[in-house]
């Protein structure tokens, strides 16, 4: 299996507990998610965040409905949280959420590693894939930015 990652970092002018408060709101999720996706949550809201809570999302990719639940693997509140795919269109997608202070504001770093399903045929697609997170991430900096200064 090929493990590939994605790194991006953002700095907000908010304070560290403010920020991580944010993103530990489900539905804000919604809200820095790309409208083309058409991304819903499934899980009835609002969801306690903590280790071991699962949340259904239903998202389109280049028109194709997909259905993704991930679990809050770590909860540590306000520097980090890690979501898995338990279920969804990955091999593996591991999202590790960092947030620390930092210049008078919050450094917020997105870590994924993921994995391609269909053996060498994920590897094949793996450069529209990257795009196309390239392409949510740049859209979720944006809205973050917005919406958090």
């Amino acid at each position: 299996m090929t493990i590939y990652t994605l790194r991006r970092e953002l700095w907000v002018p908010r304070p560290l507990a403010p920020s991580f408060d944010f993103f530990s709101r489900v539905e804000n999720l919604e809200r820095i998610t790309p409208p083309w996706l058409r991304f819903r949550i499934l899980a009835p809201q609002p969801v306690a965040m903590k280790a071991g809570t699962t949340i259904g999302y239903a998202l389109r990719v280049h028109g194709i409905p997909l259905r993704w639940l991930t679990e809050i693997e770590q909860w540590n509140p306000p520097f980090e949280f890690v979501d898995v795919q338990v279920k969804g269109p990955y091999r593996l997608w591991r999202h590790t959420h960092r947030f620390a202070e930092a210049e008078g504001g919050t450094s917020i770093v997105d870590h994924v590693e993921y994995a391609l399903p269909f053996g060498p045929l994920g590897r094949l697609v793996h450069r529209l894939v990257a795009q196309d997170l390239g392409r949510i991430f740049d859209y979720r900096a944006r809205q973050v930015k917005a919406l958090l200064s």
